[in-house]
């Protein structure tokens, strides 16, 4: 993330700008997607062409009333005439009102614009919204959660300015350029052929400037990301650096990599900014070489004093828009890789949602079957070989073993996170895939080690559980939870609004709302994993109360860090190295004298 806030951050003149794979097919992808636009878009092409041709044209009628005042001049000093006034008011109106109507045109082109572009991030935002809950667990295990959050955020911003911008900025480069220059033409070939001959010259000269700032803007954009790591970590870790005396250290690393980020950044701002001094120079170079030869014409008479003003308006024009182009070519390669990288997350393989005849969930009673059951994350490694179990409603299931034994994957494959490879998983006698996967998820009430409360109130929170509920019903499930009592002693209650990293309530709290939220929803099977791992004595033997209140009636399976805390489960699964090892009550797994009696004896030892 540190990178690519610096990468943003680092871009400007020369800056190597991040191409698409494939740029025609994501631009085409992105037409498609903007089909419904097509009529809007057409009249923004219609206003922006109207908007560059009005301003076109306007040098060549100002030039003009120039005309008109040098004839009248020459004409009052010979004794022959005077000055017309009246006809000079008549060209400065006309060129006026071309330039309002050019502005005018071009504050609806953009306006359209705006809206065709906020319209389609809008789009985009919302069907990349709906395709995350389609897509299977094993895309966000495999994918970290910056990546993903770039393509929300990054992306679609990146995809709306630059689309807005480039689109409309081609249009009227491209038009302003091929007027400008049919202007110059009827005005003057001889002055247009020196003109244009300039243009490669400066084109050469901003090519070697950018080939030579190329590796320092590399080195610049590279550096900015590492020191806004180190910066992040460090200031992150703070506690953990002065407790290992790594002060010293850290200022050294940090004062190594500032040097080169200084080199780099002095060195590729020096060349960005000898740019704009190189174009200038070289246009004035036009100008010098127009005003002489348009001069020189004049004498001669075979050209006008308006005619040269005109034209040295051209030219002052000519080179802005081919400069244009070149940024429009880079804000095209941007949208073109923002716009890739939302359509590849857009075309991920998603997971079946429905059930060609699902099951029906309403009288669902809480009976889970597993027969045969076989699973690997990877199709060639089996992690759970041939497992069966027999639940019946409203019992408690705990399961049990060290770390990475595979006791989280026995949940994610009863929610159907991920589909067994062979055996199947029923409830009540169906398969869970015969199901509607959100259905089936209607089923199980979670509470998990890490809780999650978002910002709002907690009413608001605990009524996640159940949208439709009422504050009694909220209250009785705080109440069921526990947590009454300290939601009461809290300023505003019920009302009281939590901050985003919920530091208002403490970790035991947390829980206890969590417990609420599931009591509330009443869900016929409950997954507990590990909900009392990271709190004390007697904030664990509070949430085990409320666990208890939970549990009643309900189908439980819960995930055990402590072994005293599951003695009275109905069925007991011990797991190791991905594989149920053992199985039954606590007493009967005592008696065996295996791996379940080693980890609850180990326990109890630590424990006195």
């Amino acid at each position: 993330m540190a990178e690519n806030r610096a990468q943003r951050r680092g871009r400007g003149h020369g800056v190597p700008v991040e191409k698409a794979k494939d740029f025609k097919g994501s631009v085409s992808k992105l037409m498609q997607y903007m089909r419904p636009y097509r009529i809007s878009i057409f009249i923004v092409f219609l206003f922006a062409v109207g908007s560059t041709v009005f301003n076109i044209i306007g040098p060549k009628v100002l030039g003009k009333a120039t005309d008109i005042l040098a004839e009248g001049m020459e004409a009052k000093f010979g004794g022959t005439g005077a000055i017309e006034f009246d006809r000079i008011g008549r060209v400065i109106l006309i060129c006026l009102a071309l330039y309002v109507v050019s502005a005018f045109f071009g504050w609806i082109q953009g306006y359209i614009m705006a809206g065709i572009a906020q319209k389609t991030c809008y789009r985009l935002r919302k069907d990349l919204s709906e395709k995350m809950s389609r897509l299977p667990m094993n895309y966000y295990d495999t994918k970290t959660h910056g990546e993903i959050l770039s393509r929300v955020t990054n992306d679609i911003d990146m995809l709306g300015q630059s689309f807005n911008q480039s689109v409309t900025q081609l249009i009227t480069s491209v038009i302003s350029v091929i007027g400008i220059f049919i202007m110059m033409l009827t005005l003057s070939p001889l002055l247009t052929l020196v003109s244009v001959l300039i243009v490669p010259l400066s084109g050469v000269l901003v090519a070697f400037t950018v080939k030579k700032s190329q590796k320092y803007f590399m080195a610049q954009q590279e550096y900015l990301g590492h020191i806004n790591g180190q910066v992040e970590e460090v200031y992150g870790g703070q506690n953990v650096v002065r407790v290992f005396n790594h002060e010293d250290q850290v200022i050294k690393e940090f004062n190594e990599t500032n040097e080169v980020l200084f080199e780099s950044a002095w060195k590729s701002q020096f060349f960005s900014g000898m740019m704009m001094p190189i174009t200038n120079f070289i246009g004035n170079i036009g100008y010098v070489a127009v005003a002489i030869i348009g001069g020189i014409l004049t004498v001669r008479g075979k050209m006008s004093i308006g005619g040269i003003q005109s034209f040295i308006q051209y030219v002052r024009s000519f080179t802005q828009p081919i400069g244009q182009l070149a940024q429009v070519s880079n804000m095209l390669q941007s949208t073109a890789a923002a716009a890739e990288r939302v359509f590849e997350f857009l075309g991920e393989t998603e997971e079946d949602q429905t059930a060609e005849n699902p099951a029906d969930v309403s009288k669902a009673e809480g009976n889970v079957t597993f027969e045969n059951v076989s699973f690997g994350y990877k199709p060639d490694h089996a992690i759970i070989n041939n497992f069966n179990a027999d639940i019946k409603e409203g019992q408690k299931i705990a399961i049990v073993g060290p770390t990475g034994a595979g006791k989280t994957t026995m949940v994610k494959l009863l929610m159907r996170f991920y589909d067994v490879n062979s055996g199947s998983i029923k409830i009540d006698g169906h398969d869970i895939r015969n199901f509607n996967r959100s259905e089936l998820r209607e089923l199980f009430g979670m509470v998990l080690q890490d809780t999650w409360l978002f910002k709002g109130s907690i009413m608001e929170n605990i009524r996640y559980g159940k949208l439709d509920a009422t504050d009694e019903e909220v209250i009785a499930a705080a109440k069921a939870a526990h947590a009454d009592y300290f939601i009461q002693a809290l300023p505003g209650g019920y009302q009281m609004e939590l901050n985003e990293e919920t530091s208002n309530v403490s970790q035991g709290q947390k829980q206890l709302l969590t417990i609420a939220r599931a009591i509330l929803a009443n869900n016929k099977i409950l997954i507990l994993d590990e909900a009392t791992s990271s709190v004390d004595t007697r904030t664990e033997i509070l949430i085990q109360k409320a666990m208890d209140n939970l549990m009643k009636g309900r189908t439980s399976f819960v995930i055990a860090h402590r072994l005293s805390t599951i003695r009275d489960a109905d069925l007991i699964l011990v797991m190791k190295d991905g594989d149920v090892i053992e199985q039954g009550n606590h007493d009967e797994l005592m008696m065996q004298d295996g791996f379940y009696a080693q980890l609850y004896n180990s326990q109890f030892d630590q424990t006195a």
